[in-house]
């Protein structure tokens, strides 16, 4: 298993990032979180397969719209074991 933070910056709020990610991390039986924050960039942490969670960041990668546009990802490996059941849209 592997357990990630991510923090994407680019044209990556407004556009529906959010939501894409939530739906990417589903289609890969991700479990985690996403959320705005205040810089303009989009954090998440994400929990799954090894294999899931590379897919999942490739498809991160490429944003959800013409209209998205990742300049930057910046992905650190986590430690432990977290107890998430989903993977959710934080506010």
């Amino acid at each position: 298993m592997k357990y990630v933070s991510v923090r994407v910056q680019g044209r990556v709020q407004g556009v529906g990032f959010r939501y894409f990610t939530q739906h990417a991390a589903m289609s890969h039986n991700i479990t985690g979180w996403v959320k705005n924050e205040d810089d303009g960039a989009v954090s998440l942490e994400a929990y799954g397969e090894d294999n899931n969670i590379n897919r999942f960041l490739e498809e991160i990668k490429k944003g959800p719209t013409r209209f998205a546009k990742v300049s930057e990802m910046d992905v650190n490996k986590l430690s432990g074991d977290p107890e998430y059941s989903s993977f959710d849209v934080k506010y």
